[in-house]
C-alpha cells in the first residue's frame, strides 16, 4: 500500500538523496518525510524564513508495505524510554541509526526539545523527562537512510 508523504523545504526535489542531510539529526543522515502535510508546511516556512526563499512542499508516494517487509526498519510509536535513548545517542553523535534503512517516529520538535536538553544536561532526572514526554502525542517523521528505498519505493508526486 502506498501512502502520501511530504518533504518541506525551499526547493523542488524530484530525485532525493539520502546522503545530502546532516548526520546529527534525530534519526541520522537520510531523507526526511512526514505523512502530516501541515507539519511539512511548517518546516518549509521555517526554511523559507531562514534562507529567504519560497516555501516548497514536495509530495511523494511511498510503498510503505514493501519497505517494512524488505528492509531493516525501526518504528517508534510514542515518546518513550527507547525513543529518548535513541534521540540522545543521535545527538551525542553515536549514530544508533546506522543499522537501519528506514526509521519512523516522533519528532524532537519545539514542544519537547527543552525536556530533551534538560535531560541531556543532567538538569532533569530520567523519570521526570519521560513523564513530560508522555504528555505529548508525537508528530511523525520518516527517515529514509537507504538510497534503494528512494530509487524503488518513493515516487515524486508533485508539489503541494
Amino acid at each position: 500500500m502506498s501512502v502520501i508523504v511530504y518533504h518541506g523545504g525551499t526547493e523542488i526535489i524530484k530525485h532525493p538523496r539520502v546522503d545530502a542531510g546532516r548526520s546529527n539529526l534525530d534519526f541520522g543522515r537520510g531523507f526526511y518525510v512526514t505523512d502530516i502535510q501541515p507539519q511539512a508546511y511548517e518546516w518549509a516556512k521555517r526554511m523559507s524564513i531562514r534562507r529567504g526563499l519560497p516555501c516548497v512542499v514536495n509530495s511523494y508516494l511511498l510503498d510503505k508495505d514493501a519497505v517494512l517487509s524488505s528492509f531493516e526498519c525501526k518504528l517508534f510509536t510514542e515518546y518513550d524510554e527507547e525513543w529518548l535513548d535513541f534521540i540522545v545517542e543521535s545527538r551525542l553523535g553515536n549514530k544508533p541509526w546506522q543499522q537501519f534503512d528506514y526509521i519512523e517516529g516522533g519528532v524532537a520538535n519545539d514542544r519537547i526539545i527543552d525536556t530533551i536538553n534538560l535531560y541531556m544536561s543532567d538538569l532533569m532526572p530520567r523519570d521526570v523527562a519521560l513523564g513530560r514526554l508522555a504528555e505529548h502525542r508525537p508528530n511523525n517523521q520518516m527517515c529514509i537512510l537507504n538510497q534503494t528505498i528512494i530509487d524503488n519505493f518513493l515516487k515524486y508526486n508533485g508539489e503541494v
